[in-house]
């Protein structure tokens, strides 16, 4: 299994065991964390309150991972869990890319642990997985994700218009990316000042 490691945080695959860490968590943000999510599909188990649901959840991210289609890593701030860093729709072939996505604890936001961990996971895409190209599409108005991307300076490519269903709305995403071109002009600045190694 994969792990990955920034200053303060550390990044896994997660397992059933961390059922009951994660529920918890979820349960608590769920007003923070579902404005910004697809809804739920009527009639499918409820991943959050069904533990078996969870582990086919598991299931999949590992068959993701033996596929190499995508890569879902659990966010741990000493020894906790605080939420998720995942690489999806990785395309290889001429295009070389994926779309990145996260989330953290509420009570855990605004301590820089979503940037250190994107720097982290960019550095495994380019370095480990040999992409080309990380892409993540934002709510305009979701200020704290558009924040971790613009700490980082990641390049934005402008707005794609009524691009992913969002809690039963199709919403408008700024589109931002990062080439390894970039990475390998940036890599030393971004590694210094967010991982330290």
């Amino acid at each position: 299994m994969t792990t990955l490691f920034g200053k303060r945080v550390l990044l896994r695959a997660l397992e059933t065991g961390d059922f009951a860490k994660w529920q918890e968590v979820r349960r608590r943000n769920d007003a923070w964390l579902t404005k910004w999510e697809p809804q739920k599909v009527h009639g499918q188990p409820d991943v959050i309150e069904d533990p078996q649901a969870f582990r086919v959840r598991c299931s999949a991210r590992q068959r993701d991972r033996q596929l190499g289609t995508g890569y879902g890593f659990g966010l741990f701030v000493e020894g906790n869990f605080v939420g998720e860093v995942n690489l999806n729709s990785v395309q290889r072939g001429p295009f070389q890319s994926c779309y990145v996505g996260y989330w953290i604890d509420e009570a855990q936001a605004g301590q820089s642990y979503v940037p250190e961990a994107l720097v982290v996971v960019v550095r495994y895409a380019f370095e480990q997985l040999h992409l080309h190209r990380m892409q993540a599409a934002i709510v305009p108005r979701n200020t704290a994700s558009r924040r971790v991307v613009e700490k980082l300076k990641l390049r934005e490519e402008g707005m794609a218009e009524r691009y992913l269903e969002i809690n039963g709305v199709w919403e408008d995403h700024i589109r931002y990316a990062i080439t390894n071109e970039e990475w390998d002009e940036r890599r030393d600045e971004l590694v210094e000042e967010w991982i330290g190694s």
